[in-house]
């Protein structure tokens, strides 16, 4: 008797955890999904918001900057929302633009607004902009074709996890391991299955 009430809580207890696993192999599933379709992709929005993974410490915290109210490192993703107004746009706003500098052409960079150009007649021409753990003026006038918007936050650290889930081991670990652990319930095979299948198909089309 007493053998069946442990032998029923150790099946609780695994159908539990296993629930647990699978759970979370389909909010990877999710999340990568969600990433590989919106993460640095300059057409591509959610609610108005896009999202880049930094690639290097120019706005990180320094000596330039430490009196500053943003920072961000390599690998945060940085929330960047529409601009509606290039006008509006002053120094000290943060921008995220395609760059037309020699060392970095065509590449997505995040820096602050140093100043605003204007004709004789007040045609907004570009902005000056820079890197603030440096303070070091960037090559190119940011014209407003350029820009791909403001500053709205950032998400630290998350950038390197998602590079991290991009690699084979981080396929292996977040995804494809919860998701064959799943399948030792039948009851939660359709889930774990449907997150194993799709991670799979992804990783195979190299995009995970």
């Amino acid at each position: 008797m007493q053998s069946n009430k442990i032998k029923n809580v150790l099946n609780v207890i695994t159908k539990v955890l296993t629930g647990i696993v699978v759970a979370f192999a389909v909010f990877m599933m999710i999340f990568t999904i969600v990433s590989v379709t919106t993460v640095d992709k300059n057409d591509r929005s959610i609610f108005g918001i896009k999202f880049y993974i930094v690639q290097t410490d120019s706005m990180s915290l320094s000596e330039n900057n430490k009196d500053m109210d943003v920072h961000f490192n390599a690998g945060d993703i940085i929330l960047i929302k529409n601009v509606k107004n290039y006008s509006e746009l002053k120094a000290g706003d943060i921008i995220a633009f395609l760059s037309t500098n020699s060392v970095s052409y065509g590449e997505t960079v995040t820096h602050m607004i140093r100043e605003v150009k204007r004709d004789e007649n007040g045609r907004l021409l570009g902005y000056v902009t820079y890197g603030t753990n440096t303070g070091t003026d960037d090559e190119a006038l940011v014209e407003p074709e350029y820009v791909l918007g403001a500053y709205a936050g950032k998400l630290p650290g998350v950038g390197k996890f998602f590079q991290f889930l991009k690699t084979t081991p981080g396929y292996l670990l977040c995804i494809f391991v919860p998701a064959a652990i799943g399948q030792t319930s039948l009851l939660l095979i359709p889930s774990g299955g449907l997150a194993l299948l799709i991670g799979f198909l992804l990783f195979k089309k190299g995009k995970l």
